[in-house]
């Protein structure tokens, strides 16, 4: 039967009641947000109501057809991590949250399809709550998995985004999500991240599919989502950033000190033309009420923000919460000691040393008894444990041999294959002399003549053992002595500024020759230098250790404050700042850094917190004091640059390589048996071979890498705002070819990995012992016409122990030399990238590039182990000597001396 004109109309508006409300805003949508969904259905019935018979039935049919013609039943699971240790607070919220996902109200998912659509010109979109009354269980008893539901035309095109609104009243920990149904099988949205509650911030968050895209090649339906999530990331940078936050901005140190709480502790900013640093990452806090140019801090217990999805998670911090208390506990007695005696105690003889591991300390019930009411809760809740908790483990440096560290052999081996084996340098001219201002620091040539180099020479001129590359230099000279005078002018600190000259023997072992300490000219002493060499009596034999352990404490500080926090932590800081906020979450560079980036905003943070902070760890237990952070400055403005950061050029730099086209890397080692150098070089090498497969990858057509605006906005943006600086300096590297860009980031893999863990994780096992590397000292070396020199002749051992750290002192660099020396038990290591990249690339060319580098790892690992058992290599073999293991990828939790991280996690 044929349908009037009226009839018709009231069948199509019929039809067209059912479609507007089942089905339009799954089929003609209006890109990202649920508002424009609606507007699109209301320009559906815009057109119905124009009378446009025409187009209204066009439309109609359009819809009907859709609908007829079949739809895709969409499935989504959303699987979340719950806290490991829960509260009855939390599980109530758990509860609250299930119900309100099971009522459909609790988390919004919309799937952004790659597609256009032609009416609203973005991504097709499809929206659906989580939904079901109880989480689905899985086999890991902190994960829960939640189900979406969609109903999609069978053209929506590839889901590209996903976009997640959270109603619940918290923030949940999104793992990733996973949608089936679609032709192409499972589509991966890999997450790993907190997504804020509505009511913290209205935005929603955008999860962008496991598919790497350069920003040219991103499919047309989520092109705009990329730009916005960077923008979003971005933010202002104005106002306090919340805890819940995930802005990446940029700042100065100017949080280093606390002037509103005592002019003691007020400390200038570090960064700008002064005092030039690298940049920090931006919380925006309020200025200090004397000082407006000081931000006011937050002390512990609470928290520094850093963008939400840098900060530990759970495992990590349990880790680190409990090095903290193991610090509190070592801290105990010698705080003990100092509160009721008040004054700090100096170790005796070295059985007190000696107690720390064999014994431990325990108190007594009279000492109980007398604990002052400040120290109260914390000596009930040690006793309520044990009265043994204050013992700390024996070090590797004495494990085997426990006086090793007496030998000028081990102190010269741990130049190469110790915990700061990058300070050696090759003695390339002589007369030394010093670049700094003579009206200033006196007569700049050194006190170490010709006499005193070929007394020890055996026969060699100083010109042939140049010529023969032999000699060679720790020289913190000119780095230190613009400071001495005011470091020595803190309460028991006295440091000099040293040099110490080595020898390369015949036998293929170096050893230190001469020490030369120097304190700032004065008046009656111009040339205020002193020079020791290792003595054949007693006396000089004492005299000779002060001057090595005055080295050492040099040494120790130059590591901490220059190698390890400027070179490796906060020089990545920026890289990972600027990688956030120019690279999207899509980019393959982005996907390439960001198992590299794990975890280091948030150390930083802790160490800005209470390491490098005014009163802080470092400025208590080390030479420097409340200079260290000037130090740092110094250092980066005399010999930071980028360029210098790649591991053959620095060991070109300082003359402990030289280049050779024959050689793998270009380049072939002065001393070849230098653990650090040789094995970086394999670590080194590994990593270029990945990076360039990788870049090749993604970046084989012409002008591809000038063309990537994300990238050239990164590498620009880490010039200009993370080391503005140095942003004019020549010797960045340029960023226009693919070999440009590998060399770019072999460096900060290579920082982030290798050049950390070698500096990092010895920490403990060769700081531990106090004697072998003291953090300072406090007492010059007695001359004879010193009054206290006659002491020194009847107590010697009491004379070096009383120049050494003070038990508080001792005991708190060894607590937090061994919680940074700790591997927490989910560290992700550099032979487990393959396993990430599963997780967050869709690409198996890539899988395959990550595959080849962690069997390269693996044989990098097995050569290493042969070479720790090759006797022929005496800086890592022989009786007493400890393996060297800091560059050996592996690793188990715990303070191993070994494992290479991704990334700087402590």
């Amino acid at each position: 039967m044929m349908l009037t004109a009226q009839s018709r109309s009231t069948a199509l508006s019929s039809e067209i009641q059912h479609v507007l409300k089942v089905r339009a805003p799954e089929i003609i949508t209006g890109g990202r947000r649920k508002l424009m969904s609606k507007r699109s259905t209301s320009q559906v019935k815009a057109v119905i109501q124009s009378g446009n018979n025409k187009k209204t039935t066009n439309l109609v049919e359009k819809l009907v057809s859709s609908g007829k013609s079949g739809n895709l039943d969409v499935r989504a699971v959303i699987t979340l991590r719950k806290k490991m240790k829960e509260k009855i607070t939390d599980k109530i919220e758990d509860q609250w949250e299930s119900f309100m996902n099971g009522i459909g109200r609790g988390i919004l998912i919309q799937l952004i399809s790659e597609d256009i659509d032609p009416v609203t010109k973005s991504g097709k979109i499809a929206e659906s709550y989580v939904r079901g009354w109880l989480s689905k269980p899985s086999d890991h008893p902190y994960i829960v998995e939640y189900a979406a539901n969609f109903r999609v035309p069978r053209d929506f095109g590839r889901p590209g985004a996903i976009i997640i609104t959270n109603f619940l009243d918290k923030e949940i920990h999104l793992v990733q999500i996973v949608v089936h149904n679609f032709n192409e099988g499972p589509i991966f949205f890999s997450a790993n991240t907190w997504i804020h509650s509505r009511k913290d911030n209205p935005e929603s968050r955008i999860i962008f599919q496991n598919q790497a895209y350069l920003p040219s090649e991103t499919p047309p339906g989520i092109k705009d989502l990329r730009r916005e999530d960077l923008l979003i990331i971005r933010g202002t940078g104005k106002g306090e950033r919340k805890l819940h936050e995930r802005i990446y901005d940029y700042d100065v140190y100017n949080d280093l000190g606390n002037p509103d709480k005592s002019e003691d502790l007020a400390r200038p900013l570090i960064g700008g033309k002064e005092r030039p640093y690298p940049r920090r990452c931006r919380t925006g806090r309020s200025p200090t009420k004397t000082d407006p140019l000081a931000e006011s801090r937050i002390e512990k217990p609470h928290p520094v923000y850093v963008p939400r999805d840098e900060t530990f998670e759970e495992i990590k911090q349990n880790t680190f919460s409990a090095g903290r208390l193991k610090a509190l506990l070592h801290n105990l007695v010698p705080l003990i000691a100092a509160t009721l005696s008040s004054s700090d105690i100096p170790f005796t003889n070295f059985s007190d040393i000696d107690k720390l591991y064999n014994d431990g300390f325990e108190l007594n019930d009279d000492e109980h008894s007398q604990k002052n009411k400040f120290l109260s809760d914390t000596l009930d809740k040690v006793f309520s444990v044990s009265k043994r908790l204050l013992k700390y483990e024996i070090p590797a440096i004495i494990k085997r041999d426990r006086f090793a560290w007496l030998r000028d052999n081990e102190f010269a081996r741990q130049a190469l294959a110790g915990v700061n084996p990058v300070n050696i340098e090759l003695l390339r001219e002589f007369p030394i002399v010093s670049k700094l201002d003579p009206a200033v620091y006196g007569p700049p040539d050194s006190a170490i003549t010709r006499d005193l180099i070929e007394q020890e020479l055996n026969g060699l001129t100083v010109e042939e053992a140049i010529e023969d590359k032999r000699l060679f230099i720790l020289d913190y000279h000119d780095m230190l002595l613009p400071f001495i005078g005011k470091m020595n002018n803190l309460p028991g600190r006295k440091a000099y500024a040293s040099r110490t000259l080595l020898f390369h023997t015949s036998r293929g072992v170096l050893k230190p020759i001469i020490v030369e300490l120097s304190l700032p000219p004065t008046p009656s002493s111009p040339r205020n230098k002193r020079i020791f060499t290792h003595g054949h009596d007693s006396t000089s034999h004492w005299i000779w250790n002060l001057a090595k352990a005055h080295v050492c404490s040099n040494d120790a500080g130059i590591h901490q404050l220059v190698n390890h926090w400027l070179r490796t932590h906060a020089c990545m800081e920026p890289y990972i700042i600027a990688t956030h906020r120019h690279l999207s979450s899509m980019h393959p560079i982005y996907k390439l850094l960001h198992p590299h980036m794990r975890y280091t905003l948030e150390i930083n943070a802790l160490a800005r917190q209470s390491l490098i902070n005014g009163g802080g760890v470092i400025e208590a237990c080390f030479s420097p004091g409340r200079y260290s952070m000037e130090i740092s400055s110094a250092a980066y403005k005399s010999m930071w640059r980028f360029d210098m950061e790649a591991l053959p050029s620095d060991l070109i730099r300082r003359g402990m390589a030289v280049e050779d086209p024959s050689m793998p890397l270009g380049v072939k080692l002065v001393i070849e048996d230098y653990p650090y150098a040789a094995d970086g070089l394999l670590i080194w090498s590994a990593i270029k071979e990945y990076v360039e497969s990788y870049v090749e990858h993604y970046y084989s057509e012409p002008n591809s890498v000038t063309s990537d605006v994300e990238l050239q906005g990164w590498w620009n943006e880490i010039k200009s705002k993370g080391h503005p600086d140095k942003k004019d300096e020549p010797w960045w590297p340029k960023l226009v070819t693919k070999e440009d860009l590998s060399g770019i980031l072999t460096i900060m893999i290579w920082i982030a990995s290798g050049q950390h863990a070698a500096i990092n994780f010895g920490q403990y096992p060769f700081g531990g012992y106090v004697p072998n590397r003291p953090t300072l000292m406090r007492k010059l070396i007695p001359r004879e016409d010193d009054p206290s020199y006659e002491n020194f002749i009847l107590h010697p051992e009491f004379t070096f122990l009383a120049s050494l750290p003070t038990q508080l002192q001792a005991t708190k660099v060894m607590a937090v030399q061994d919680t940074l020396s700790t591997h927490s038990a989910d560290e992700e290591y550099l032979h487990q990238v393959h396993e990430l990249q599963r997780f967050s690339v869709n690409d198996h060319e890539v899988l395959r590039i990550s595959e080849r580098f962690c069997a390269k790892l693996e044989e990098v690992e097995h050569t290493i182990n042969q070479r720790n058992k090759d006797n022929r290599l005496k800086n890592r073999s022989g009786a007493g000597i400890p393996p060297y293991e800091l560059l050996l990828p592996t690793s188990g939790p715990g303070v191993t001396c070994r494992g290479i991280p991704n990334s700087i996690s402590i």
